[in-house]
């Protein structure tokens, strides 16, 4: 079998394929400066005739996919097949692979630097810092920028899935307090709590979004559960916008209904200009969509497609050439 493989993979890792799997053809996205579109994507597969492939950002579309409808399988090193016509793959039969849990460190790591950066106050305190305001003999910073430990915190995690658990692993230890709520998820584990949604937004004192965009998801944290919020608390969104009424939060922020947010996602990427007015708020600390975005990601996805990929195969007991 002859792989292309256009998603930026760790060489041990295609190492491992080219053993299990024949010919390897690596066309990584990266150095081409953008995920190869539909037309780009087709003359590769066309070239290098390729029997299976594995991307991350490419366009695998209708067309690509019916251009070549004995593909033997899709692999997709992202979270969710997102960029792939799913359903015309099944369609023809053509199994799909995705490295779910690929990001969850990443992300876990920025959600305790974006929530203690908040809690700290430590932007503004920067800012006041490079001002040069700092007077001799003053007590201005110790008393202006005086925040909040994580600890003893309870966090409510909306979602239970890889990132979830990996933040309620970390934050066990500060000690923080753990509750979630994921109708699809049950955890024997004592020390995280499994509550309904309102009540995880009326007793959280962080509630941190961590759900996929779908018709069940879309627009589901609405004013109704802000309304809930305790006026301490800090909300915090890694996963998607898209499950945020945005007015709802733009709303409780600007009011002081909670104390801030910590936001790495937005309606609109670029920003438009309602996206901006809650950036520019002085209790939000927000980032550019960069949570899952770590060198070590593409190495977790690697081996994680490759994982997936050799069971199957050896649960099969094909060999794959």
């Amino acid at each position: 079998m002859k792989l292309l493989i256009t998603a930026p993979y760790h060489e041990k890792a295609l190492n491992e394929l080219r053993n299990a799997f024949g010919e390897i053809v690596y066309k990584p996205w990266k150095p081409h400066g953008r995920a190869y579109n539909e037309t780009e994507l087709l003359d590769l597969l066309k070239e290098h005739g390729a029997d299976a492939l594995i991307t991350e950002h490419d366009e695998v579309s209708e067309k690509v996919i019916e251009s070549f409808p004995n593909l033997r399988f899709i692999g997709v090193c992202r979270g969710t097949p997102s960029n792939v016509a799913v359903a015309k793959a099944k369609e023809q039969n053509i199994p799909l692979f995705h490295t779910p849990g690929r990001n969850a460190q990443a992300v876990a790591e920025l959600f305790l630097a974006g929530v203690i950066t908040l809690l700290r106050k430590v932007v503004p305190a920067v800012a006041w810092l490079q001002g040069e305001e700092w007077e001799k003999g003053a007590h201005t910073s110790y008393l202006q920028f005086k925040g909040n430990e994580m600890a003893n915190k309870t966090i409510g995690l909306v979602g239970f899935g890889d990132i979830g658990r990996k933040i309620a692993g970390m934050t066990t230890a500060f000690p923080c307090h753990i509750q979630y709520y994921d109708p699809y998820v049950s955890t024997d584990n004592p020390l995280y709590k499994s509550v309904s949604l309102e009540t995880l937004f009326e007793t959280s004192d962080i509630v941190s979004i961590h759900l996929p965009v779908n018709d069940e998801t879309t627009g589901m944290i609405d004013k109704r559960l802000f309304d809930k919020m305790k006026k301490d608390a800090v909300f915090v969104n890694t996963a998607r916008a898209a499950v945020v009424d945005r007015e709802a939060l733009l709303e409780a922020l600007e009011n002081r209904h909670i104390l801030g947010a910590y936001l790495d996602v937005f309606d609109h990427e670029p920003p438009d200009e309602t996206d901006y007015r809650i950036i520019h708020l002085p209790n939000v600390f927000a980032t550019p969509h960069i949570a899952g975005a770590t060198h070590e990601v593409e190495d977790h996805h690697s081996f994680i497609m490759n994982a997936r990929l050799l069971e199957t195969f050896q649960k099969t007991k094909t060999k794959a050439v």
